[in-house]
C-alpha cells in the first residue's frame, strides 16, 4: 500500500472544509492538513452570512426609536455612524477566524496559509511548489460573486467589497432580485443610504413562494426601497459624481455606487480538476455522486463548488456524512430533503418545504394563510403586516410548506422545520396548544384553509 504524507487533505477552510477536517482528525484519528488562501472561515463568516446579519441587525433599529416613542419611551432621533460600526465588525471577524484557526489547531490539522491546486489524484501542490500528498483529497473551495459580461461592470461592487466600504454611499443601486440583492436593499436602506433595486424579472425572489414574496416587496418599498421589476441595467459609466446608468424602463441616473448581486459561481477556476478527470459542469461546479465522490475516487467536494444546495449548514452536513463515508466506514449521504432556511430581508422571510406553486403543480393541495398587523407594530401605528402560511396535501394532510415573513421568521422557521421534516400532519400542527399572544400562535389556530388546489 502506498505511503502518503496525509489521510486526508482538505482544499479551502471555509465552514464545510474546516468541519470535515476537524472531525476526521479528531474523532476519527485520521492524519489531516488544510490549505486556505484567504482567511478561515470562508464565505459566511467573513464575506457573509455572520457580516450580513450583524449589518441587518445594525440596520434594524432605525424604526425602533420612533416605535420606542410610541410606547411611552423618550428619545432623541439619532443617525447611524458606518465609522463606528466598521471597526466593531472587523474586530468580530478577527475573532471568529481565531476561533475557527484554534479549532483545527486543537484538532492537530496541520494548516498551508496558501493556495492549493490538484497534480494528480493524489497530489495537493501548495503555491510554494510544495507538494503534498494524501489517501483522499477533499475540495471545499466556495464560490464567489460574479459581475455580468457588462462595459465598465468593473465599477460596481460586488457582496464581498460591502463590508470593506471606508464611508457608507449616500445613494446605492442594487442589481439582482435574489436574497443577496434584497437583503442589501434593506441594509442599505435601513441605514439611511437612498437605496433603489434594479431586479429583470417579474417579481423579486424567484423560486420562492409568490405570496410570500410579493408581502416583502411590498414591506421592502415601505422601508424606503425604490424597488423597480422587470429593469435592467443597459450601460454604465463613470461621472465626476458617480456612476451614470442607463436602464430598461428609459430612465438615466447617478448614484454613488452601484452593487451587483447578480449571481455566484464555485470557485473551481485553475486548480487541475478536469486534468486528473474530475468532471465540472457548465457553470464551473464540480459533478458528485449522493456521497460526495467526483469522477475520481480518491477526490471529494462539498459545499458550494458543488452548486447543490449553497447554504452553510448543508455544506457542514455534506462534511460530516463524507467523514462518516470514508473515514467512519459508515456509508452516508447527505440530506437535502426538506432544509429550512432564512431570508434576512426586512421583515425577515422563513420557509421550509414547497411553495404553494409547487406543491400545486405536484398534488392536490388546501393552503391555510393569513396575514395580518402584528401587536407590537400595531400598538405603535406602523402598517407593517405579516404572512403566516402552511401548504397541506389534502390525501396525506401532511404539511408540505410553511412559509413565514415576519420579524424573526428565522427563528420560527428553525422549529416549524423539525415538525414539517418529521411528516407532522395539519391536524398534527392543529393539536398543539397556542402560546398566546405571539405571532407564531397562527400557525396552530388557522381551522380552514384560505384556498384549496
Amino acid at each position: 500500500m502506498a505511503d502518503f504524507d496525509y489521510d486526508l487533505f482538505v482544499i479551502g477552510g471555509g465552514s464545510g472544509g474546516v468541519r470535515a477536517a476537524r472531525v476526521a482528525a479528531g474523532e476519527a484519528g485520521a492524519k489531516v492538513a488544510i490549505a486556505e488562501e484567504s482567511r478561515y472561515g470562508g464565505t459566511c463568516v467573513i464575506r457573509g452570512c455572520v457580516p450580513k446579519k450583524l449589518m441587518v441587525f445594525a440596520s434594524g433599529y432605525g424604526p425602533l426609536v420612533e416605535e420606542a416613542r410610541e410606547y411611552g419611551w423618550k428619545l432623541e432621533e439619532g443617525r447611524f455612524d458606518w465609522s463606528a460600526f466598521r471597526p466593531k465588525l472587523e474586530a468580530e471577524l478577527d475573532r471568529l477566524e481565531g476561533v475557527y484557526q484554534r479549532l483545527l489547531d486543537g484538532s492537530e490539522v496541520e494548516r498551508f496559509d496558501q493556495r492549493a491546486t490538484i497534480a494528480d489524484a493524489h497530489t495537493v501542490e501548495l503555491a510554494d511548489g510544495t507538494r503534498k500528498t494524501a489517501k483522499h483529497i477533499l475540495v471545499a473551495t466556495g464560490g464567489r460573486p460574479v459581475r455580468p459580461e457588462l462595459e465598465n461592470a468593473d465599477l460596481g461592487l460586488v457582496s464581498d467589497d460591502i463590508f470593506h466600504l471606508e464611508a457608507l454611499p449616500k445613494s446605492i443601486l442594487i442589481i439582482g432580485g435574489g436574497y443577496i440583492a434584497c437583503e442589501f436593499a434593506g441594509v442599505m436602506a435601513g441605514m439611511g443610504v437612498e437605496t433603489t433595486q434594479y431586479y429583470r424579472g417579474a417579481q423579486i425572489l424567484r423560486g420562492f413562494d409568490d405570496e410570500a414574496r410579493g408581502l416583502i416587496a411590498e414591506e421592502m418599498k415601505a422601508g424606503g426601497v425604490d424597488l423597480h421589476c422587470g429593469t435592467d441595467l443597459i450601460s454604465m459609466e463613470k461621472v465626476e459624481d458617480g456612476i451614470r446608468v442607463k436602464a430598461t424602463n428609459g430612465t438615466e441616473r447617478v448614484f454613488e455606487q452601484v452593487l451587483f448581486a447578480t449571481g455566484r459561481r464555485p470557485n473551481s477556476d485553475n486548480m487541475g480538476l478536469e486534468e486528473v478527470g474530475v468532471k465540472l459542469g457548465r457553470r464551473g461546479e464540480i459533478e458528485v455522486d449522493e456521497y460526495s465522490q467526483t469522477a475520481v475516487p480518491s477526490i471529494y467536494a462539498i459545499g458550494d463548488v458543488t452548486d447543490r444546495v449553497n447554504l452553510t449548514p448543508v455544506a457542514i452536513r455534506e462534511g460530516m456524512a463524507f467523514v462518516e463515508t470514508v473515514f467512519k466506514g459508515n456509508p452516508t449521504k447527505p440530506d437535502h430533503e426538506l432544509i429550512p432556511t432564512a431570508v434576512f430581508t426586512q421583515p425577515e422571510f422563513g420557509t421550509v418545504g414547497l411553495s404553494e406553486e409547487a406543491a400545486r403543480d405536484q398534488e392536490p393541495i388546501e393552503v391555510y394563510a393569513t396575514s395580518f398587523r402584528p401587536m407590537q407594530t400595531a400598538f405603535a401605528g406602523r402598517e407593517n403586516r405579516v404572512l403566516m402560511k402552511l401548504i397541506v396535501s389534502q390525501d396525506t394532510r401532511k404539511v408540505l410548506g410553511c412559509h413565514i415573513v415576519a420579524p424573526q421568521a428565522g427563528e420560527m422557521i428553525q422549529l416549524a422545520g423539525i415538525a414539517v421534516k418529521m411528516g407532522a400532519t395539519k391536524e398534527d400542527f392543529d393539536r398543539t396548544v397556542a402560546v398566546h399572544p405571539t405571532m407564531a400562535e397562527e400557525m396552530v389556530t388557522m381551522r380552514a384553509p384560505t384556498r384549496k388546489a
